[in-house]
């Protein structure tokens, strides 16, 4: 398997997950503080970032709810926020259509691998296609 290249989406959502994670961990909603952060002048130079922030937070309930559905086993606030935030990326990703649904579940794939457990990499992979073959039924 070829290691992953970081381009400029990757890095995007990378910093998406960032914003997403520590919205969650501060309690506070996640378009708040990017927000925040933009007043601040922190503003995001890639506009995807900003993009995905903002679809995951207009989705949230029907991407929770697609994550719920097919994360067998697993409530959302059993999971690791690095994945439970990289499965909403992944889900945002998959119903935006904007990049193929492989690419999507590639990339949250490469961003677990990084930041989260050993198992993660399997279960991400495992949901999002689970989320990505429903989808595609509609």
């Amino acid at each position: 398997m070829a290691a992953h290249v970081a381009t400029a989406r990757s890095k995007a959502r990378k910093r998406a997950l960032d914003v997403l994670f520590a919205a969650e961990a501060r309690g506070i909603s996640a378009g708040d503080l990017l927000d925040q952060q933009i007043g601040e002048g922190q503003v995001p130079n890639n506009p995807f970032t900003v993009k995905i922030v903002r679809g995951v937070v207009a989705e949230a309930e029907r991407i929770d709810a697609l994550i719920s559905a097919f994360a067998k086993d697993w409530t959302l606030v059993r999971m690791p926020a690095v994945d439970r935030n990289v499965l909403r990326i992944g889900v945002w990703e998959i119903l935006d259509g904007d990049v193929a649904a492989e690419v999507a579940i590639s990339e949250a794939t490469a961003l677990v691998t990084e930041l989260s457990t050993d198992e993660s990499p399997s279960f991400v992979n495992g949901v999002l296609a689970a989320v990505a073959k429903d989808v595609a039924k509609r």
